[in-house]
């Protein structure tokens, strides 16, 4: 671990401990770089002395389970929305603590919007985020009746083309 975790206060260290141990890692991030921050500690660093402790705590972290993706698990969550599911689709994002990851949405009319319905993160212990997302989103889509859309289940691309733009696109004026 780099030197960054002696500079913090005993009760800090806690406070990032008990975050750990929660697997509240978005938590525990904040708390080291804002006490950091001012000695020039960049946020890129703060995630190592994060990641560090994660590794320090190892087997006593407990590890938050991923959103579960089996299909009346996804359908229950897509009943409950307060529209009409007019299409499910999955789409990539990615950020500093998890790279990349997929999110499952459910496409809504009336209201128009969107909801979300699982993430589907790169685990050691499971398969690659975008074909478990592909999977999981046509079986609720097949159940729901509605189309499914994944416009790069391949290759992260968090700019590909969104269902709706493709549907006014086809749709025309």
């Amino acid at each position: 671990m780099s030197g960054w975790w002696d500079y913090l206060e005993e009760r800090t260290r806690r406070e990032v401990d008990a975050d750990v141990l929660r697997d509240h890692r978005l938590s525990a991030l904040r708390s080291v770089w804002k006490a950091l921050r001012p000695l020039g500690l960049g946020l890129w660093e703060a995630e190592r002395v994060v990641h560090a402790r994660y590794e320090a705590l190892g087997d006593r972290v407990q590890r938050t389970p991923p959103d579960p993706l089996d299909l009346p698990a996804l359908a229950s969550r897509a009943e409950a929305l307060p529209g009409r599911v007019a299409a499910v689709e999955a789409l990539w994002d990615g950020d500093t603590v998890h790279d990349w990851f997929v999110l499952l949405v459910a496409v809504l009319d009336a209201p128009e919007g969107e909801a979300h319905l699982a993430t589907v993160l790169h685990r050691s212990d499971g398969p690659p985020p975008g074909p478990a997302a592909a999977e999981a989103g046509q079986a609720l889509a097949d159940h729901l009746g509605v189309p499914f859309h994944f416009a790069s289940p391949d290759t992260p691309d968090d700019e590909a083309p969104r269902w709706r733009e493709i549907r006014r696109l086809t749709e025309g004026p």
